[in-house]
């Protein structure tokens, strides 16, 4: 039987988060770090990572134990695939827990490399939406539609969630419109930077959905203006109006620490890109950790006062990256490239 792999983007929000789980809009890019799952056969069931390695045996090992191996019992789970006999190893490049959809590209990996094992074929918006309800309802983590959506198709994209406020089951939701706007922008000039800080994206966005749910007016109106935002804020990226779009990812980004406090190394790192030549900065995903985007034309210097600041690491934004992508193995040989010898 051959073997799979498969690989998938993290991303990075420019403007319009997180109104993704709203009915919202918004615009994001791919980042070059990726997330990637290799399948092989093996005589019985291994999971593999940076961490170790487990082996499932019974049903009950197919639960999830809150480590790092639960995206695969996850996505093995809802294939109850409980019988199958390979060899599952995963890694990424993409920093963990930084706002940047590291949990939702690995989901898009081990995702794509078992459809592909088993002889799915599944069209990119399934996928995507499958992606999602594999998160909300097996890895039990409140998120948006934008992750789901960007570490599948890869890109960089203007995303439409018009009538995907409310969650529904897999076969009634209607599918987000994406367009690529890559062809259209011939510059990028943003800075992307990880503030050091992990952050658990689920546990930020609950209290949120749940005010909207009991019709907060102050959580409904924000996500409204930042919806209005986010459709100004690609006409300005196109354009390559940059003050503008400077300003409108600040709106974007004082709006939304209004109802939520972003943390106080974002918003510190933020103020720091805002004095040291960015003419807006705002967060890259959810707040109380993790990362920021920077519109900045003096790039070293914003860099230099990031780092300063206390900057982790930074990221670079790539809007010719693909989103998930699939190659089978057929010989012996490349089997043994693919995931290393044992030997």
């Amino acid at each position: 039987m051959r073997g799979v792999m498969a690989t998938a983007p993290g991303r990075a929000g420019i403007i319009g988060n997180p109104t993704d789980g709203y009915g919202g809009s918004l615009v994001s890019c791919a980042i070059k770090d990726r997330a990637t799952a290799i399948i092989v056969p093996a005589d019985q069931l291994i999971i593999e990572n940076e961490t170790g390695m487990t082996v499932l045996k019974w049903e009950n090992d197919f639960a999830n134990q809150g480590d790092h191996f639960d995206i695969v019992r996850s996505v093995l789970r809802y294939f109850r695939l409980y019988n199958l006999k390979a060899r599952i190893i995963t890694e990424t490049s993409i920093p963990e827990q930084a706002g940047l959809a590291g949990s939702t590209a690995n989901i898009a990996a081990v995702l794509a490399a078992v459809s592909a094992y088993i002889g799915k074929d599944f069209n990119r918006y399934y996928l995507a939406e499958l992606n999602r309800t594999i998160e909300i309802n097996y890895m039990k983590c409140q998120c948006g539609y934008q992750d789901a959506y960007m570490t599948t198709f890869g890109g960089l994209n203007y995303l439409d969630f018009r009538g995907k406020e409310y969650y529904k089951d897999l076969h009634c939701e209607q599918y987000a419109t994406v367009e690529n706007l890559a062809e259209y922008v011939s510059e990028l000039p943003f800075i992307v930077a990880h503030t050091g800080i992990r952050h658990n994206s689920g546990e930020f966005h609950k209290p949120l959905r749940e005010r909207w749910l009991e019709g907060d007016p102050a959580v409904i109106k924000a996500y409204e203006d930042i919806t209005v935002i986010a459709r100004e804020g690609k006409k300005a990226l196109i354009n390559g109006d940059w003050k503008h779009l400077g300003y409108l990812m600040n709106e974007n980004h004082r709006i939304q620490d209004s109802i939520a406090d972003s943390g106080e190394q974002n918003n510190y790192m933020i103020r720091v890109a805002r004095k040291n030549g960015a003419l807006g900065a705002k967060l890259a995903g959810a707040g109380g950790g993790g990362t920021i985007i920077a519109l900045t034309l003096e790039p070293e210097r914003t860099k230099e006062a990031l780092l300063q600041a206390g900057a982790d690491c930074f990221v670079e934004l790539s809007p010719d990256a693909p989103g998930v992508t699939v190659e089978y193995f057929d010989e012996l040989r490349d089997l043994e490239v693919a995931v290393g010898s044992d030997e």
